[in-house]
């Protein structure tokens, strides 16, 4: 503690004299021993864009695409999901289940270590680092259920045992069933087997937080570049912000300390100028300040200039008012499901999309393999011509009305073109002689509109703020606007009791009909989300659920 406490004040003052070469081109940093690998292209110095200041960078409570990009090349956690999807060892040497699948054993590695920086050279020095025990991540997971911190993914980890009482108050934490058995093996017990757990621990609420740091910050814990220490491939060298001022910088250096044979880090540096938007974060791109950028459309940039990857993370579906005086009416909803025809979308759609018929998009894997190549969304086709019209006349029954007056569906036109949901309008006006139009909006008309309660019927983009099916469930239970399907679902409970993954495949299935059986989520389209990049760079990694992006293993062969 008194090591690290001299260090923090050390680094107080030299953050004062700081000598980073800022420019308006960027950040030009000295050093490095990469020049030997630059065959591979490897040693880059990125140049990077966040399209707003990150909110914080604490990973136990940051949620925003620009932290979720700092904190992925900040930090690191036992396990990872690799290029393939599978779940793999990182600060973990290897892990161990019991029998009954509900204990955990970690082996953890002791190459591992937490570094602060405090000096101006960018040098790594022995008293700068400090080994990432077992104790912290037990700090770690009791800070993420402990109830004053408010987590949001506090609930995503219930199945631990004693979570559930540990949250609520009624415990604790050090209740919590997850034990350092000494530095270097974790155990972390579970109230029943949960397959998806493995994957939870891929996600930066399970990444370790040292105490001694942590209380030494004094409640600014990821708030500012003295309040952060890293155990992943990248420091923090600096991070300047003002909301009224030019140049607002974030620069990462290569952390050496944690780089090994089976854990390279790539670029030498990675710097990220802090833009106002996403429209800052393209005109970065397209002035060459940045050597990529995320998007929902990526219309206008040629593919044999740019490197252009998608990935179906969103559902888009309709959703209804149940304030509306005509679509609050549940027969009517279910009449407009049964009369969407995707079979006449068949070779209409350009790659950007895909016919839904399920609630989980393709993008959401479970153990390296797509959930809906395991469970076919065809399954859920309720496309019925006669129940359309009995849905119709009961829902006209119902309402006292003869006919049902035309309607607008609203559009987010940031996320997705419309011009395909012209063909659905065909169908129901051939179907139920209802004439549905289309209503494009902006992002912020759209969100206004949808927080308001302005509309009738909305194409909702429905995303996970994860790669989970379990994610994907939760939004319904978050979302107002998505709580009149929520009655399907009972509970994500017995979810997280599945044992195997055959099961889980089952369950995320039924649970995917019992939403769909409430009409009021109608799933029409899967979306992808994009990551463009100059042709020259290759393996930077973009995560479409929590929007990072990651630099560790990116190359750049200019």
């Amino acid at each position: 503690m008194e090591r690290l406490e001299k260090n923090v004040k050390k680094r107080k003052i030299l953050a004062l004299t700081a000598c980073a070469a800022i420019a308006v081109g960027g950040i030009t940093a000295c050093g490095g021993n990469d020049e030997d690998k630059r065959g591979s292209g490897a040693g880059h110095m990125y140049g990077a864009a966040l399209a707003s200041n990150p909110q914080s960078l604490d990973p136990q409570f940051a949620g925003d695409p620009s932290s979720a990009t700092v904190i992925k090349n900040l930090y690191s956690g036992l396990v990872v999901k690799d290029s393939s999807g599978s779940i793999v060892c990182c600060n973990a040497k290897e892990y161990s289940v019991s029998e009954d699948g509900c204990v955990y054993t970690f082996d953890l590695r002791d190459d591992n270590y937490w570094f602060f920086d405090t000096n101006e050279d960018d040098a790594i020095d022995d008293d700068e680092k400090f080994p990432v025990t077992a104790n912290d991540y037990v700090f770690a997971f009791r800070r993420l259920l402990d109830p004053k911190m408010h987590s949001p993914y506090a609930a995503d980890f219930k199945c631990i045992k004693n979570s559930q009482r540990v949250s609520e108050g009624g415990y604790a934490t050090t209740a919590l069933g997850v034990e350092a058995l000494d530095d270097y093996k974790l155990q972390i017990t579970l109230e029943y087997p949960c397959a998806e757990f493995l994957g939870l621990l891929t996600t930066p609420a399970a990444f370790p937080c040292n105490e001694e740091f942590f209380i030494s910050t004094k409640g600014r814990y990821g708030l500012d570049d003295r309040s952060v220490m890293s155990n992943g491939p990248f420091y923090v060298r600096q991070w300047f912000y003002d909301p009224y001022g030019n140049n607002n910088i974030l620069y990462m250096r290569k952390n050496t300390a944690n780089e090994r044979d089976d854990y390279e880090v790539l670029p030498t540096f990675v710097s990220f100028s802090i833009q106002d938007n996403e429209a800052g974060v393209k005109q970065a791109f397209k002035e060459d300040e940045a050597e990529c950028f995320t998007a929902m459309k990526v219309g206008g940039y040629n593919p044999k200039k740019y490197s252009i990857i998608g990935q179906k993370a969103t559902t888009l579906g309709l959703i209804f008012n149940p304030k509306d005086k005509l679509y609050s009416n549940k027969e009517l909803c279910k009449a407009v499901a049964y009369a969407a025809d995707r079979g006449s979308l068949k070779g209409e759609l350009d790659s950007d999309l895909q016919v839904a018929y399920g609630v989980i998009p393709p993008a959401v894997d479970i153990l390296g393999r797509s959930y809906r190549d395991l469970a076919s969304d065809k399954q859920f086709d309720m496309f019925d011509r006669e129940k359309a019209v009995e849905s119709l006349a009961k829902a006209k029954e119902e309402l006292k009305i003869s006919s049902v007056e035309s309607v607008k569906i609203i559009v987010d036109s940031g996320t997705v073109d419309s011009r395909y949901l012209h063909l659905f309008s065909q169908s129901w006006q051939d179907i139920l002689g209802i004439y549905i139009g289309i209503e494009d909006l902006t992002s912020k008309e759209f969100n206004e509109r949808i927080e308001n309660g302005d509309y009738s019927i909305a194409l909702y983009p429905l995303k996970a703020d994860f790669n989970s099916g379990l994610a994907v469930f939760d939004e319904f239970g978050e979302n107002e606007c998505l709580k009149s399907a929520e009655g399907g679902l009972k509970s994500t409970e017995s979810i997280m009791q599945c044992p195997s993954v055959n099961k889980l495949v089952d369950s995320y299935a039924a649970a995917e009909r019992a939403l769909l059986e409430q009409y009021g989520f109608i799933p029409l389209f899967y979306k992808s989300s994009y990551i463009v990049a100059k042709k020259d760079n290759e393996d930077i990694i973009y995560d479409p659920f929590t929007g990072s992006v990651d630099y560790r293993v990116a190359k750049n062969y200019s």
